[in-house]
């Protein structure tokens, strides 16, 4: 893998945090990058859950960090928009395995990445939490990576970690500041489906917040920068899209031999254009 990051992209990513709002859309591959490029996005992320489904095996650690960089490169060299990486929990079990994963994802050129607070276990600590970005931050690149740090503070209470008898709002804002005392640039906070409570988030978090959409949350991207948030991603939602599209095609062609689900369908042509 050899690095491709230019000298300004970073730089692109992190400004577009001090807009009105962005959509962040998420890749799965390079093909699937090229064409959310083509469809006019500014930046692009990658998405675990979409890498790892491509790869026939479900998210969450399935694949190694040397594989999952391997995806990221590919999805790097085939655009030229800025592209952030996620990452997951680091995939270390200290803060300098997690520094060794960011400074790898900046050689493979991508210029910033999601890190989470969970692992299998549940919630880091806090203060563990924070070495980790912390650690992190030292290894990207000065001034050339942008760290959104994911708390799982309500992922957790839908995914059997957290406390479901607990509000998590406080320590939510809590782990937030601490986050970008460390050096991340925004804090990313999904499962979060209440207007009034992303709206709070936005407001007590001193920092861009991301929101992810279109999984738990089916808010609009306009309506969530209207709450304040200022960048909403998609996460695997976009490749679920696709695969659904694909098995739907499939349960057509099994039941009836028909090729309705063509309608509407990219020409050989146009793609072979578009990805020359």
């Amino acid at each position: 893998m050899t690095a491709t990051q230019p000298s300004g992209k970073a730089a692109a990513l992190l400004a577009l945090h001090a807009g009105p709002g962005f959509v962040l859309p998420n890749a799965w591959d390079a093909g699937s990058a090229r064409i959310l490029e083509q469809a006019g996005f500014p930046a692009i992320a990658t998405t675990s859950a979409g890498i790892a489904w491509a790869c026939g095996v479900p998210d969450g650690g399935t694949l190694d960090r040397e594989q999952m960089l391997e995806h990221v490169g590919r999805i790097v060299a085939a655009v030229s928009v800025p592209v952030t990486a996620d990452l997951e929990a680091g995939y270390g079990d200290t803060p300098e395995e997690v520094g060794r994963t960011v400074a790898l994802a900046a050689e493979v050129g991508a210029v910033g990445a999601n890190l989470e607070d969970a692992g299998p276990g549940g919630l880091f600590g806090i203060d563990e939490a924070v070495d980790r970005l912390r650690a992190a931050r030292a290894a990207a690149p000065a001034g050339s990576f942008v760290l959104n740090a994911r708390t799982d503070t309500y992922f957790g209470r839908t995914s059997g970690f957290g406390d479901t008898s607990a509000e998590p709002f406080e320590e939510t804002v809590e782990r937030a500041v601490r986050y970008l005392d460390a050096g991340a640039d925004c804090v990313f906070v999904p499962a979060v489906v209440e207007a009034d409570t992303i709206a709070r988030l936005a407001a007590a978090i001193p920092g861009p917040l991301n929101i992810v959409a279109g999984l738990a949350n089916t808010i609009d991207a306009p309506t969530l920068f209207s709450l304040g948030v200022k960048r909403v991603s998609l996460g695997g939602s976009l490749a679920r899209a696709a695969l659904s599209s694909l098995d739907r095609a499939g349960r057509e062609l099994l039941a009836t031999g028909t090729l309705g689900f063509l309608d509407g369908a990219i020409g050989y042509a146009d793609l072979q254009r578009r990805f020359s």
